[in-house]
């Protein structure tokens, strides 16, 4: 209880201060708008029919491309702890590949699939990918070779069954940890998917910033906060459960 009247005593001194530095003149109001002049903004976007458009369209492309670069991050991450030849050979290609943004692969999302939703997935999954390969490598990797060699012991040979009874349940909460970072990756990507003129948030907020809306801009950033703060707190839950037997 006393944890969350720290958060939102921590959430309501936030607002409080962004608040008073327009109010006090500190900068002028368009170029940062005070919480008070956003309900007024967000309801002409929800009544205008803009907002929930765009809310809907950012959702399509979050969870198509979270989806799909979680489960090839964790694929990868899994076989290359399982199997060192495979992780050694992947060494230096995660080298080459892992520090170029996904800024940088906005141009040939666009050769490869046009202004389209695809592009924006793609993007979307590389960033998440990244996350859940190196989450899933190291929890693979941490997991404790006496287990394993237990496993065998007590006739799990092939790598299927040790996989399956030994490897992923001690790995579980690491590659949950993956997941969790990754659920905030994709938000962050889903901007950067979308400035290219893909319907959605991030379409919307580069259109209102192009006419120095920043009112708009900043109940789509909010919009974008609320949405990851959603899915945080659910996922959360999720994890404490699926982890309910290691109390």
């Amino acid at each position: 209880m006393r944890s969350s009247l720290r958060a939102l005593f921590g959430l309501a001194l936030f607002f409080l201060l962004w608040e008073a530095v327009p109010q006090l003149g500190l900068l002028t109001p368009i170029l940062l708008p005070p919480p008070s002049s956003l309900p007024a903004a967000f309801l002409r976007e929800l009544k205008s029919g803009a907002l929930p458009a765009a809310l809907s369209n950012s959702l399509s492309h979050y969870a198509i491309g979270l989806l799909i670069g979680v489960v090839l991050g964790l694929a990868v991450g899994v076989l290359a702890g399982l199997f060192k030849p495979l992780d050694e050979t992947l060494s230096w290609v995660v080298r080459v590949l892992r520090p170029i943004p996904g800024l940088a692969w906005v141009p040939f999302a666009i050769i490869w699939f046009g202004v389209s939703t695809a592009g924006a997935i793609f993007i979307i999954a590389i960033g998440v990918f990244w996350i859940e390969f190196f989450a899933a490598l190291a929890a693979v990797q941490g997991v404790e070779r006496d287990q394993i060699e237990l496993a065998r012991a007590f006739g799990f040979g092939g790598w299927r069954q040790r996989l399956v009874k030994v490897v992923l349940p001690a790995a579980t909460p690491g590659i949950l940890a993956g997941i969790r970072t990754s659920l905030g990756q994709a938000w962050m990507a889903v901007v950067a998917a979308e400035l290219f003129g893909v319907p959605g948030l991030g379409q919307r907020m580069m259109q209102a910033s192009s006419l120095l809306a920043t009112d708009l801009v900043l109940v789509y950033m909010l919009t974008i906060a609320a949405m990851y703060g959603m899915t945080d707190v659910v996922f959360n839950r999720v994890s404490k459960a699926l982890l309910a037997y290691r109390a």
